[in-house]
């Protein structure tokens, strides 16, 4: 092949090569750029996803405390409400607490049988998971 007869040809050639060449190095930073803008997206994707899920377990915690709370209450109601029905120890002091389902009580009884019944009561109580006696009985 003779080259000088057709120089037209061949600087066409040439012309474009280099163009080709500089869409393709043009084209992979913006390919770069995109990918990159990419996993851009998804970590923010993956940080918004973990931040959701932390406000739905904070949300989730706070509403089993408020329930918690609320259970504690109505035992500690059923629990004092069953020893104020107790002819032998409704003219008594004793002090009911409960917290998680557990029953403390506390305060002075006359004798070890009203403080057995006063266990008795608050272990018999619905939702009561377990009971602290911290009663102490009067000496005479």
């Amino acid at each position: 092949m003779h080259i000088g007869n057709r120089p037209s040809t061949l600087l066409f050639a040439l012309a474009a090569g280099t163009l080709l060449m500089v869409g393709c190095d043009q084209r992979a930073p913006m390919d770069s750029t995109a990918a990159k803008v990419d996993r851009a997206a998804d970590k923010v994707e993956a940080k918004v996803d973990r931040a959701a899920d932390k406000v739905e377990a904070t949300a989730s915690n706070a509403a089993d405390k408020t329930a918690m709370v609320a259970d504690d209450a109505a035992i500690t109601a059923k629990v004092k409400a069953a020893i104020l029905a107790e002819p032998g120890l409704k003219s008594l002091q004793i002090n009911v607490d409960t917290n998680s389902a557990t029953v403390t009580l506390s305060g002075s009884v006359d004798n070890a049988d009203l403080r057995d019944r006063a266990k008795q009561i608050a272990t018999s109580t619905a939702g009561v998971k377990g009971v602290v006696d911290q009663l102490t009985v009067k000496t005479s």
